[in-house]
């Protein structure tokens, strides 16, 4: 995976798991569509998944920049 995708998957990973973790959003969601028992699990997913996606970016903006260092 080059360095741009790797950086924009991880950024947008990151922006909608908090989207769906900070916010009642998916909570409405997942209510208005009858799987309210889902939500009791959520942190369990979500909190590893945004760690996961900010890993990811750290990773990507770690690799961009050793790059441009030995090209240097």
């Amino acid at each position: 995976m080059t360095d741009k995708a790797l950086l924009s998957t991880g950024i947008i990973g990151t922006l909608l798991t908090a989207l769906c973790c900070f916010t009642p959003l998916l909570v409405m969601l997942l209510t208005g569509i009858g799987l309210s028992v889902v939500v009791n699990y959520l942190d369990l997913v979500l909190l590893p998944v945004l760690a996961i996606f900010v890993g990811m970016t750290l990773y990507a903006l770690w690799r961009r920049k050793r790059r441009e260092e030995t090209t240097i």
